[in-house]
Order: C-alpha cells, then sequence, then structure tokens
C-alpha cells in the first residue's frame, strides 16, 4: 500500500470510527448507571435518523401507512440550509432521547422495581426494539430514503488533494460527521467530568444506594442516562444516514451489532474506552481490501475475538475483582 491510499484509507477509517464512538458511548453510559445492555439503542439510532428525515424531507413514498403524506406543502423550512438542516438533526436527536426514555419506563423500570434479574431486563429491551423496528415498517415501509443532496448547503461534494502519485478524496460529509462526533465527545466528556450532573451521574454508577444516601435521586440521573443514550443513538444514526442513505428500519441493527463490538472491545462502561474501540474498530473495517469488503464485519469482529483473548476485560477495561 502507497502513502496515498495509506492516507485514503486513514480518512475513511476517522469519519466512521467516530461515528462508532458516539454510538457506542450511548451503550457505555446506560452499562455504566444499570449493569445492562439497551439492545433497543440500535432501533432508536434508526428512530433518529427517521426523525430527521421527516423534518428535512417531510414525505415518504413505498407501502407504509405514510405513504403519499406531505407534511410541508412546498419545501421544507429545515432543507437547503446548513443551518436548518441541523436544527432538524438536534430536534431528531431530542425525540430519539424522548424514545429512549420511554423505552426506560417501559422495558427498564418495572424490571428495576422488581429487582428481577438483569438479564430480564435486557430481553425486555431487546422485545421492545423489536415492536419499534416493525412499527417503522408499518408506517413507512422498507425501502432505502436518501437525504436531499444539498442538506448541508451549497457545499462541495468532496475534496482532493494530490499525494505523489495518487489523488486521495474525502467526502464532505465525512468531514462533517468527523467535525461534530468530535465535538459531542468533546461535550459529553466535559459534562461528565466538570458539571454538577456528571458528578452525580459518576456517583450513580459507582454505588446507587450510597448516592441516594447523600440526596441524589438515583431514577431522575438513570433517565437523564437515557436520555442522553438516546441522543447520542439518535445524531449518530443521521449522520449515518446523511452518508449512506437510511438503509431501511433495520438498519440501525447493524450499527447496533458493532455498538456493541466497541464498547466490549473498549472495555465495558468504559468512555475513554468506548473511543477507542471505536477507533479500532473503524480503522481496521477501512484497511480491508477493496476485494474484501464484503468481510468487513468479519474482520471487525475477528479483531475483537483476538484482543480479548489476550485481554478479557477489553482495552481500557478494569479486571472484575472477586471478594471471597
Amino acid at each position: 500500500m502507497d502513502f496515498g491510499a495509506f492516507i485514503q484509507n486513514l480518512l475513511n477509517g476517522l469519519a466512521i470510527a467516530s461515528v462508532y464512538a458516539i454510538f457506542a458511548l450511548g451503550y457505555t453510559l446506560v452499562f455504566s448507571i444499570l449493569g445492562i445492555i439497551n439492545f433497543a439503542q440500535g432501533a432508536v439510532f434508526t428512530l433518529g435518523a427517521y426523525f430527521t428525515y421527516t423534518l428535512v424531507v417531510g414525505q415518504f413514498g413505498g407501502t407504509g401507512l405514510l405513504a403519499g403524506l406531505t407534511l410541508f406543502s412546498g419545501t421544507s423550512p429545515f432543507s437547503g440550509n446548513p443551518w436548518s438542516f441541523g436544527l432538524a438533526t438536534l430536534i431528531g436527536a431530542v425525540l430519539a432521547g424522548v424514545v429512549a426514555v420511554i423505552v426506560e419506563r417501559l422495558a427498564f423500570r418495572p424490571m428495576r422495581a422488581r429487582g428481577a434479574d438483569p438479564l430480564l431486563a435486557l430481553v425486555s429491551s431487546l422485545g421492545v426494539s423489536l415492536v419499534i423496528v416493525n412499527l417503522i415498517q408499518l408506517l413507512v415501509g422498507a425501502e432505502i430514503y436518501t437525504f436531499p443532496a444539498d442538506a448541508y448547503g451549497q457545499v462541495r461534494p468532496a475534496l482532493s488533494f494530490q499525494i505523489g502519485d495518487r489523488m486521495v478524496v474525502i467526502r464532505t460529509v465525512q468531514i462533517i460527521i468527523f467535525a461534530v462526533s468530535m465535538v459531542m465527545l468533546a461535550l459529553l466528556g466535559y459534562v461528565i467530568g466538570r458539571t454538577k450532573v456528571g458528578k452525580a451521574l459518576r456517583a450513580v454508577a459507582e454505588n446507587p444506594g450510597t448516592a441516594s444516601l447523600l440526596g441524589i435521586s438515583v431514577d431522575r440521573f438513570v433517565l437523564i442516562t437515557f436520555f442522553l443514550s438516546g441522543f447520542l443513538g439518535g445524531l449518530a444514526g443521521t449522520l449515518v444516514g446523511t452518508a449512506f442513505g437510511v438503509a431501511g428500519p433495520y438498519f440501525g441493527i447493524t450499527y447496533g451489532l458493532k455498538g456493541l463490538a466497541v464498547i466490549v472491545l473498549g472495555g465495558l462502561g468504559s468512555i475513554p474506552g468506548a473511543v477507542l474501540g471505536g477507533l479500532v474498530i473503524g480503522l481496521a473495517e477501512a484497511f480491508v481490501p477493496a476485494d474484501y469488503s464484503a468481510y468487513k464485519d468479519a474482520v471487525a469482529f475477528a479483531l475483537l475475538f483476538v484482543i480479548l483473548l489476550v485481554r478479557p476485560q477489553g482495552l481500557l477495561g478494569k479486571a472484575a475483582i472477586q471478594k471471597v
């Protein structure tokens, strides 16, 4: 591989790795508080993309119940302008966060109130995920929807520069995805590390009982955690949708599996681990030769398997201490 090809793959890998990271952080936040995996995160990811698409385009085709419905008499007020599209993306992510809160109320809180085994809550979240995905398919069908070409405004579709004998091309949407992801990672790091809300979340994650005795409302911060998780998932869904299209109701399932791989690789419950895991898997996929691109997923999970054989707790995870 020449240097130009290396730079091309590196840039592609960083773009997708940043999405993996912010999506996996949603898993990590919930796991750090409740100690369980929220399988509905993939469905929330899908909803975020559909919410934003609805605001930007305002109509659906295909065979769903909403086929032919037009929300705007003319052009959507959220299209053709980067600021308007940014607002639509923000609203879509907020709505995804609200759905995540509803999932917590339906699938997790009743189990937690009864002191049920965490495995039952996991299965419950999986059931909610299937309901959401099938509801999406009922409403809008299974067709692929793409965002308008001018969703980010009148920007160049790609940037190119010469490295040696090779022309390196990077899509503008990849730059935007990477920039937005980095901003979100920085904001989340600030919130968790420097604010009172972040300190309270870390206290609840460390010991819910002690946090409650100190006057922290555990239930309220569980809701905040789920909202942040859903917000990040919905944002990631929109970013992926703008780059590759909204590939049907089930397109979040694949990214959900990738998110699980990322947090396991980085270390369950570790926020820096989620970022590092996303970087490793994203770059591993980007450097798969084009002739073997169909095996990208296999390469990522094979890498996960090998690393866990060497370090079962993940790259930045802590080994569990068993008290006897």
